[in-house]
């Protein structure tokens, strides 16, 4: 397996010198075996430009291209104009001649420096494992915190593409090609950083956590602890390390509001009775539009698993138990008197006995009970989706075959429907009758909904997700779970 080298902002003696503007150079192609490497740095230092090389992956055979990263800088627009220029036309002088060596180049932004450029300074390194939806703001505030010294991010992911995409545009940011399961290339791009911020999924967090105890760096993740991250406690405290855990909204800014309140209550010697939180990354009512009025912020995948998570609370001095198959049945709908408009539903989160020792109320308050908040409607759809077989994370066999079905015939046999009898007739423009009729039949007749209201909406979640289209489910589905992941990222997400 080809390693990543990667260099970090070095120490001031190494860095750019003092060039009032800079961009990011990105180069790919046989820039060794070519010598187009040299020819791309003889252009910068002969036009009066310097260069720092923030990246370089090597190609290990005759046939593998190579990939540098360059910060270039001037010390006026027109030399570094001057500089990327000449750096395009090496790029563009042989396109199209086979037997030329080829050159692929991205230019980043312009961007002016102060007298004293951030970059000289030696500031906190960062590295985000992970490329998706929450990467790139992490990387977005991180880089442009004004309170100290320049933070550098490296953002590394699985695909390089990926983690350059989410990087682009970013200063002090740069990407990395990364197997977290590769403990060798992990502990090497550790060890270069002072933290470390995991927001892969939560199962690759403890062999994460074990490597940064090990290099002695910080770990934060926005993930629950589970067993295997509360049992490295002691050997990193041993350490001198800090992970710190549940830093996102929910787990996260809930657990901040509400030691806050329980503090200020103790702090005036009272008394918690009740404690009930709701928490929810809600769209806004505009953007709210779709049936289940709900848009992913993170991985679908991820959402839909904490949705089949049992739950645990205590409700007047009563332990209630959810089983995870029931969870989206137990969903219970609130009103707030302040927003009387909003219609609202809330279920379990997890287990919130534990959060009333770790709150110090378990003893004072009869009542302790975290929740998940969503508008009303959401958990009654899931629950049917669930009951149709989409949550099935087990293969399919439809989805090992070579001959790929398509989304109405997996549809179909999810809902045991007669493939021949397919066919919807249009009427003012909407598609009715056929298969609607089948599938609203079927849903009512296997139990899944008992009013015909309800099977209409479940039809028209189902065609809002595309999942009755006639057209073949990519490859990379091999179950029923992946399909439905697949069509909400898509058709779900904000943007």
């Amino acid at each position: 397996m080809r390693k990543t080298m990667i260099e970090l902002p070095p120490t001031p003696a190494n860095s750019l010198p003092d060039k009032k503007y800079t961009t990011l150079v990105s180069l790919c192609g046989h820039l060794f075996d070519k010598f187009l490497i040299n020819e791309a740095l003889d252009i910068i230092e002969t036009a009066g430009g310097s260069f720092h090389l923030v990246k370089c992956d090597v190609g290990q055979s005759i046939d593998d291209m190579s990939y540098s990263e360059l910060e270039v800088g001037a010390d006026d627009t027109t030399t570094l104009d001057k500089i990327i220029d000449s750096l395009t036309s090496i790029a563009n002088a042989h396109r199209g001649d086979p037997n030329a060596a080829e050159i692929s180049l991205k230019i980043g932004r312009v961007s002016e420096c102060g007298i004293d450029d951030s970059m000289d300074k030696v500031g906190p390194k960062v590295l985000i494992l992970g490329a998706g939806r929450v990467c790139r703001p992490a990387a977005e505030f991180l880089t442009s915190y004004q309170n100290i010294d320049q933070v550098h991010v490296v953002v590394a992911s699985l695909y390089q593409k990926d983690a350059e995409e989410t990087v682009d545009g970013i200063k002090n940011a740069t990407a990395a090609q990364l197997d977290v399961s590769d403990t060798e290339s992990l502990s090497n791009l550790v060890s270069q950083v002072d933290v470390v911020v995991s927001l892969l999924p939560a199962s690759f967090h403890a062999a994460i956590a074990r490597v940064c105890i090990e290099l002695k760096k910080h770990l934060v993740t926005a993930s629950y602890v589970d067993d295997s991250m509360s049992k490295l406690e002691q050997a990193a405290q041993g350490a001198g390390v800090t992970i710190l855990c549940e830093m996102g909204l929910d787990p996260g800014i809930d657990h901040m509001l509400s030691m806050k309140m329980i503090d200020e209550a103790h702090a005036l010697n009272g008394k918690i009775k009740a404690f009930t939180s709701f928490c929810g990354g809600l769209p806004s009512p505009a953007a709210a539009n779709n049936p289940l009025a709900y848009k992913f912020s993170w991985s679908p995948a991820g959402a839909i698993r904490a949705g089949r998570n049992p739950a645990v609370y205590k409700f007047l001095g009563e332990i209630i138990d959810v089983d995870g198959s029931k969870l989206y049945e137990s969903a219970k709908r609130l009103r707030l008197p302040e927003l009387p408009a909003f219609a609202l539903e809330h279920l379990p989160n997890r287990n919130s006995l534990m959060y009333g020792d770790l709150y110090g109320i378990s003893k004072e308050a009869s009542t302790v009970y975290r929740s998940t908040l969503r508008y009303e409607g959401f958990s009654e759809i899931m629950a049917i989706l669930a009951k149709i077989g989409f949550f099935d994370a087990e293969n399919h066999p439809l989805l090992q075959e070579t001959d790929r079905p398509t989304y109405r015939i997996f549809l179909n046999d999810l809902l045991d429907v007669n493939n021949v009898s397919t066919s919807n007739t249009k009427v003012n423009g909407e598609e009715t009758g056929g298969h609607d009729d089948e599938l609203i039949s079927r849903l009512m007749m296997l139990g899944h909904c008992k009013e015909k209201e309800l099977a209409v909406k479940i039809l028209k979640t189902i065609k809002f997700l595309g999942l009755h289209e006639e057209t073949q489910i990519p490859k990379d589905c091999s179950s029923a779970f992946t399909v439905i992941c697949q069509r909400m990222e898509q058709r779900m997400a904000y943007g």
